[in-house]
């Protein structure tokens, strides 16, 4: 693999698909546990919208990775870190993605595990790291014009 240009393109796609994401959590009834799980539709799509945008945050960072670095990261716990390694996240956001990927990966696998109170607690309480992360992201990005074929937005 050789390293090229970071599409501005795709990371506007991922950016407005997190963001959409992360809004669209923020328009459930979220004020009050038992108005959020009164209807069952509210905690599965809360899941289905915090589970796509793990992964479409996850994907950035791969994205930044396989293109600007020639980077293969296969798993979603490896992206972090390799972040980190590239100097474009803290070690605590390196650790950040690490759990992040691993409660993505619990959603997924042992969904079953999952309760609503749980889903709830992260929805009110750490959507923001997601933001956070994506933030660093993209002020890394602005500031490494060199790494991209556009100037990011």
């Amino acid at each position: 693999m050789t390293p090229g240009p970071i599409r501005a393109g795709i990371v506007a796609e991922r950016v407005s698909w997190i963001r959409g994401m992360i809004s669209s959590i923020r328009e459930l009834p979220m004020e009050i546990f038992e108005e959020f799980v009164q209807d069952p539709r509210n905690p599965a799509a809360a899941e289905s919208y915090l589970r796509r945008c793990i992964e479409a945050l996850l994907d950035l960072g791969r994205h930044i990775l396989a293109k600007g670095f020639a980077i293969a990261a296969t798993e979603y716990k490896d992206i972090g870190q390799e972040l980190f390694a590239q100097g474009i996240v803290t070690r605590d956001q390196a650790e950040l993605f690490r759990r992040i990927a691993g409660y993505r990966n619990r959603m997924v696998h042992f969904y079953h595990e999952v309760d609503n109170e749980e889903l709830y607690l992260l929805c009110t309480r750490n959507l923001q790291d997601l933001e956070t992360l994506l933030d660093e992201l993209l002020d890394w990005l602005r500031n490494n014009p060199d790494k991209t074929d556009q100037k990011i937005q």
